[in-house]
């Protein structure tokens, strides 16, 4: 991008894409596509007045009402974001830095808008914003209604607001923080030059702080010696707990957020979740740690060697992967990792198989050669099955590995539980889950089962899976002998993992890390499981979202990029722009599905059909245009929609994706 000037009197250019749609109250205001060239064209549009923030009530104000009024002389940048969404939370991060620098004049508005029927529940909403430690005000928006007044399609869109009260721009997915800063320093220049920005502080107030022994606690492994391993994630630790899962025995890390190794005392992370035991083998072949621990927001692996009271990175860099780079390499402290959630050895594989929440996939670390390689997916999120390099995930959160050697996935943003017989023709198998928006707490059939955003998964004493149902506050089972999913437990306060022990009587408990009630709770387990299990006659449920209107025949879909101020696309290695549409069900599109790099096409829909959802990713690819930089900086914009259609007649003939616009 090129260098913003803020000198005085001149009034800059706020940088727009040359075609637009926004809609706003019911008012659509479009320009008709042009040429699409490399960099922007800095012009003005009609400029469009933002609604009301309207919703339920408010959180991180100390209990005041925000109206856009209390705003006015301030840069808002809305973010339309929830908390199961691994995209929103990626941009959660990269507004940190931003929302820092320029916090006497910008405020940040997060709108939470549910997916899942639990992310709607105020005290869990509640819970979130501090677990993610977000520090700006956020609207609690459970019935979508400022969602469906700023027309946003996706989790996650960002719309900015102007000294005055007018949007200047709107964006979907992540990877924007650099362009956001440009727009801002732009807005600062032209908004003091008016006389119109406002300095001072914003209406951020910060919540009393809860002191727990645990703090959001995610996944737990057990010791040799009978103590436990716990991640606490929301104070950005490693905990060891005596095996009576109360007391606090030591410390890993500060419990500030950071990434630096050393001794307990001294290293840091930043909310890691998952971890794993080393075999001994491994260790006797000179693999000198106890565990490793998936460091999720640093996008890393670390090592702990308990004995020496030391943590060390093994794999990453610290910065997110972003399609397009290479996966490993020479150096493994040179990669990249993309929101690393769980972790686990499989004897099967001879690695550690990673949960790489944040890409959709599951990647491989081979700790004896220090090699890094993707085991499964190809980024796309969704629910497929069939040869690992061809399945589609969905932000894995849990994995384990069964005495038999298979592997077993928690895959939280389509409800569902999968195993992977690791070998030479191995396959992706969904035991339950229907998809990405279709969830509940069922029992029964695994065929007709149902769960709501799972993230955790263990195996049982009678070969069982135990299923942490994290959003139906469930403990939930698996026989896949029978085939059926049952109840062991509810009432229990976002459950992410479990951990089985054996008592000297001969009877087994498990213990359930309860993340929302910051502990570790204890359940006696029957001898014969399916005699203490309920099954519970329940619900199917949909993600509700405001749902678009299209004509019947050929629609025309574009997604909007334009390459952010002084960038050109990147096509150094291949085409700069990609695009893959999708329908649910499959029959809903006639044609236009498939993978392509034009972001124009005719989508060819089923009058047969109803309604249904479209399933649209797009990625695109800008480097800085300047020649004179030897190495440009690059970025990698990139979105997934599902966007609710019904077919009416005068319904629209175009549905257009702002990427970046």
């Amino acid at each position: 991008m090129s260098e913003n000037q803020n000198a005085a009197p001149r009034t800059p250019a706020i940088s727009l894409p040359t075609s637009f749609a926004l809609s706003f109250d019911g008012d659509t205001i479009a320009q008709a596509p042009a040429a699409r060239e490399s960099g922007t064209e800095s012009i003005r549009k009609p400029r469009v007045r933002a609604s009301e923030l309207e919703g339920r009530g408010w959180l991180n104000t100390g209990g005041k009402q925000l109206t856009l009024a209390d705003l006015k002389g301030k840069i808002v940048v809305l973010d339309f974001w929830t908390f199961c969404c691994v995209n929103c939370l990626h941009v959660l991060d990269e507004l940190r830095e931003l929302e820092a620098r320029h916090r006497d004049v910008l405020v940040i508005v997060g709108v939470h808008s549910p997916k899942f029927v639990h992310e709607a529940d105020p005290v869990a909403l509640a819970a979130a914003v501090e677990r993610y430690e977000v520090e700006h005000p956020v609207l609690d928006d459970p019935n979508l209604v400022t969602w469906s007044n700023y027309a946003a399609r996706a989790w996650p869109t960002l719309t900015v607001i102007d000294p005055e009260g007018y949007i200047v721009a709107s964006m979907s997915g992540e990877g924007h923080a650099h362009n956001l800063e440009i727009l801002v320093d732009e807005l600062i220049a032209e908004h003091e030059h008016k006389g119109t920005l406002h300095r001072g502080d914003g209406p951020y107030v910060a919540p009393e702080p809860a002191a727990t022994d645990l703090r959001f606690p995610s996944k737990i492994v057990g010791l040799e010696s009978g103590n436990l391993l716990v991640t606490s994630a929301g104070q950005h630790q490693v905990v060891e707990l005596a095996a009576d899962a109360e007391t606090v025995l030591r410390r890993i890390g500060t419990g500030s957020r950071g990434f630096a190794d050393g001794d307990f005392a001294a290293a840091a992370f930043s909310e890691p979740n998952g971890i794993a035991l080393v075999p001994a083998a491994l260790r006797e072949q000179g693999f000198d740690y106890d565990v490793v621990v998936a460091d999720t927001v640093n996008h890393a692996l670390r090592g702990i060697n308990l004995a020496r009271e030391t943590v060390t990175t093994l794999v990453g860099a610290g910065t997110q992967w972003m399609q397009g780079e290479p996966v490993g390499g020479a150096d493994p402290l040179a990669a990249k990792l993309s929101t690393p959630w769980d972790v686990t050895y499989s004897r099967e594989v001879g690695a550690f198989i990673i949960a790489m929440a944040g890409v959709h996939q599951l990647w491989a670390f081979d700790p004896l050669a220090a090699s890094l390689s993707v085991y499964a997916g190809t980024t796309n999120e969704g629910l497929v099955d069939g040869p690992l390099a061809e399945s589609w995930w969905a932000q894995t959160s849990g994995l384990t590995e069964a005495p038999d050697g298979t592997l077993w996935f928690a895959d939280s943003e389509v409800s569902a539980l999968r195993s992977i017989v690791p070998g030479p023709d191995a396959r992706v198998v969904t035991h339950v889950g229907k998809g990405l928006f279709d969830f509940g707490h069922v029992d029964g059939d695994a065929a007709d089962a149902l769960l709501q955003h799972n993230v955790g998964v263990g195996v049982l004493p009678d070969g069982s899976i135990a299923i942490s149902d994290t959003y139906n506050s469930a403990l939930r089972r698996f026989d896949p002998v029978a085939g059926e999913v049952t109840t062991l437990a509810r009432d229990l306060r976002e459950p992410s993992d479990t951990l089985v022990v054996n008592n000297a009587d001969g009877s087994s408990d498990v213990l359930v890390v309860e993340s929302a009630a910051h502990r570790i709770t204890r359940i006696s387990l029957p001898q014969d499981l399916s005699e203490g299990a309920q099954k519970v006659l329940g619900e199917a449920q949909r993600t509700q979202r405001p749902v678009t209107e299209i004509a019947p025949g050929d629609v025309r879909l574009e997604v909007i990029f334009v390459p952010p101020t002084g960038h050109k696309l990147d096509d150094q290695f291949g085409p700069s722009t990609q695009i893959q549409v999708s329908s649910t069900p499959p029959e809903l599109l006639l044609a236009g599905a498939g993978d392509g790099t034009d972001l124009v096409r005719t989508l060819t829909l089923n009058t047969a059909i109803d309604e249904g959802v479209l399933h649209v990713a797009a990625r695109a690819a800008s480097c800085d245009a300047d020649p004179a930089v030897e190495f440009p900086a690059c970025h990698m914009h990139q979105q997934d929609w599902g966007v609710p259609v019904r077919i009416a007649v005068d319904g629209a003939r175009s549905l257009e994706l702002p990427l970046l616009g």
